[in-house]
């Protein structure tokens, strides 16, 4: 295992209670509960990341006439038609 850090938190009595009767009845440590808990939530909050692309699609039907055929050259040809030497 790696290694250890020993933190303070502060805990409800509710739930320290709760979660002392939870380790003694699953014959565990407290501190294993909590490192459990943990890595469910880092877990969950990792899978809720993750990146989803927008649609940016947009109705239409292809390429217009004049390039139906047209190749890459003719395109950017056209895309920068009348914008300086």
């Amino acid at each position: 295992m790696g290694a250890h850090m020993k933190t303070t938190i502060e805990i409800s009595d509710a739930l320290m209670e709760q979660a002392r009767r939870l380790a003694a009845r699953e014959n565990t440590t407290l501190r294993a509960l909590v490192e459990q808990g943990l890595h469910k939530v880092i877990a969950d909050k990792k899978q809720s990341v993750r990146f989803r692309l927008r649609r940016a699609s947009f109705k239409g039907k292809g390429l217009q006439a004049p390039l139906q055929d047209a190749g890459w050259e003719r395109m950017r040809e056209m895309a920068y038609e009348g914008r300086g030497g």
